[in-house]
């Protein structure tokens, strides 16, 4: 992506910093609940996370092996030593005046994510580190005036603050604001496949820093880059999409002016829908990090590394493209299966229950039906596939069912509403109500010539040359028949009877 502005050409370089708060049972170093869903403020803190003097923090085992895990799915690197630091700073919801964080020797270094199916085009993004930290409390801003200052509170709750967060850093390598936003959701759909992390963005458990600088033509020859913009806290993918494409339209209308861009760190205005400066930016030596005194450093060898490649599941990219190899289906079709790791297995065990010899013809069929028809229904009802009752083995039947014509089309879509609701197999419903396809032509012909006799108007029209009567006929015949009717039948018998 090239920007042309005043005969200016300007390259965008775009770098990401992810956190995702790990989805563990405590804290990253205390014994309180990991509860993001915990509604009562400043319930679940201790002396620990609340920054008393004299605490002393314990590790979390589960966090460390987490981001092991997040390394591996990311092509990283295990540090054979690792440890942690103080990041210091003061902010009213960081108790204890700094952070714990990781700074010279982070759990994971290096990595790559390839991000080419998904964007249509060559493209992997590398990575500098996966670290792990604890998360700053909340703040929450608002409430009524002041009486003494007239002006509105802020309050903090301590809830988040402790809670196991990764933070991944990666290296300048996007170039335009797809490129980022690709990246950022096949992230988030990987950090979810490996169980450690929801990465619900409405939650606040995945928030970015976007740092955008955009290169003339000669730095890039140079090989140099522009002066690093960073924005922080981005809590949805809209939000990094409109942040940086302001920050883009930003900049350059700086450098055209013969101005240079200022390097700080910008906040984005969710409501004007532009970035604020917030302050210079910080180097690593503002921090004055120094290791944390009261944790050991960590070697990789004190942990099972076989165990923890060998529990990385299959991941996105590798399900796309076996989808679309072993199941026929395009990539669109594998992408939006991929989108749901319960949807993308519950899809496969419907498909083996297919039978052997038309799978591939059935397999387009029972897509469309989950895709359409059944998400349609679990929308509605607020259900995930978790919740179905309906077993992948029942909707493997009713496909079958629908593809041999044993129900109607709209006969399947009322079966797959009632076994929604009971877990109850097709050919039992079907059974019990009677709603098999009608194909017999002595039981037709009664119907078809019932509505021969009730509708002249139609048979005179269709006798005239209008076609579309016929089948103004046929719906009639379906409707008597509560869509049960075989509808190739029907034409067939209505038009030997108008002959």
């Amino acid at each position: 992506m090239n920007l042309q502005n005043n005969n200016m050409s300007y390259k965008p370089t775009i770098g990401l910093e992810i956190h995702a708060e790990l989805k563990t049972k405590t804290k990253m170093f205390c014994d309180c609940p990991n509860d993001s869903d915990e509604k009562h403020p400043n319930t679940n803190v201790c002396p620990i996370c609340l920054g008393h003097p004299g605490t002393l923090p314990t590790i979390n085992k589960k966090a460390v092996e987490f981001i092991i895990k997040i390394g591996f799915a990311v092509n990283g690197e295990t540090n054979p030593v690792f440890k942690f630091d103080r990041k210091n700073y003061f902010y009213p919801d960081l108790p204890k005046g700094y952070q714990i964080s990781q700074y010279d020797l982070p759990i994971v270094k290096g990595g790559s994510l390839d991000i080419s199916d998904r964007l249509g085009m060559s493209k992997i993004v590398c990575l500098n580190r996966v670290h792990l930290e604890e998360d700053a409390a909340r703040l929450v801003h608002g409430g009524s005036p002041s009486t003494s200052l007239g002006q509105q509170t802020s309050l903090v709750d301590f809830n988040r603050g402790g809670v196991p967060l990764m933070e991944l850093v990666t290296e300048p390598d996007m170039h335009s604001v797809a490129e980022t936003i690709t990246f950022a959701k096949e992230l988030q759909l990987i950090l979810r496949y490996l169980g450690v992390s929801d990465a619900d963005l409405e939650r606040g458990q995945m928030r970015f820093d976007a740092n955008v600088s955009l290169t003339t033509d000669k730095e890039t020859r140079d090989n140099k880059l522009g002066t690093k913009v960073e924005i922080k806290n981005l809590n949805s993918f809209r939000a990094l999409e409109e942040a940086i494409n302001y920050e883009i339209q930003r900049q350059s209308e700086i450098l055209d002016s013969g101005k240079a861009v200022k390097q700080e760190t910008r906040g984005w205005d969710d409501v004007k829908k532009k970035t604020i400066s917030q302050r210079s930016k910080e180097e690593a030596h503002d921090y004055r990090y120094f290791p944390e005194p009261d944790l050991p450093p960590l070697e990789a060898s004190a942990f099972d590394l076989n165990t923890l490649k060998l529990a990385v599941p299959e991941l996105p990219k590798e399900k796309r493209q076996r989808f679309q190899e072993q199941f026929g289906i395009n990539l669109e079709q594998a992408a939006i299966l991929v989108e749901d790791r319960s949807g993308a297995e519950y899809f496969e065990n419907a498909v083996s229950e297919l039978e052997a010899d038309t799978k591939i013809e059935r397999i387009q069929l029972l897509f469309n039906y989950l895709n359409s028809d059944l998400k349609g229904l679990m929308k509605e009802k607020e259900l995930s596939f978790a919740d179905l009752k309906m077993t992948p083995e029942n909707f493997a039947d009713l496909i079958e069912m629908i593809a041999k014509k044993e129900i109607s089309s709209r006969t399947g879509k009322d079966l797959l509403l009632k076994m929604l609701e009971s877990g109850v197999d097709p050919r039992t419903l079907t059974k019990n109500e009677a709603l098999s396809q009608i194909s017999g032509e002595e039981e037709l012909t009664i119907i078809v010539k019932k509505i021969l006799e009730n509708n002249p108007v139609a048979v005179s029209d269709y006798k005239k040359g209008k076609l579309n009567a016929l089948q103004f006929l046929v719906g009639k015949a379906m409707a008597e028949l509560k869509g049960r009717g075989n509808p190739a039948v029907l034409k067939s018998l209505f038009d030997k009877e108008l002959q």
